[in-house]
């Protein structure tokens, strides 16, 4: 093999390795993980931008209108679009979504699935 074709053979390596490490690097965020509440509510960092799945009750407040899970003892994400989740407002439910964490907005959770709980049985 002559030297200009090592060196174009060594570049498609280089590449492919590149390629292979950019999806690789994309593709973690994309896995769903089974979150407890209690955890996002207190490492919420550690999980900004992830998906993630989690389970609690549905509430609301009025003003201004928005609705959230939260558990027995308090610990809350706030659930969107709203619409989404409003018609199971007092239900225990199973929410899947993409979490984000801002010190401005706080925890909120971008709905793709949600489940009642004794549906998931």
């Amino acid at each position: 093999m002559s030297e200009p074709q090592r060196r174009a053979r060594a570049g498609q390596w280089w590449c492919l390795g590149v390629v292979t490490l950019l999806l690789l690097g994309c593709s973690g965020g994309d896995n769903l993980s089974e979150v407890p509440l209690p955890v996002l509510a207190n490492h919420p960092e550690a999980h900004d931008g992830n998906r993630v799945a989690t389970q609690g009750v549905v509430r609301h407040f009025e003003a201004p209108l928005h609705y959230w899970i939260e558990d027995e003892d308090l610990h809350r994400v706030e659930i969107f679009p709203h619409e989404a989740i409003a018609p199971y407002l007092g239900e225990a439910v199973r929410v899947e979504g993409r979490f984000r964490f801002s010190r401005d907005t706080g925890r909120r959770l971008t709905l793709e699935r949600v489940t009642p709980l004794d549906e998931a049985k």
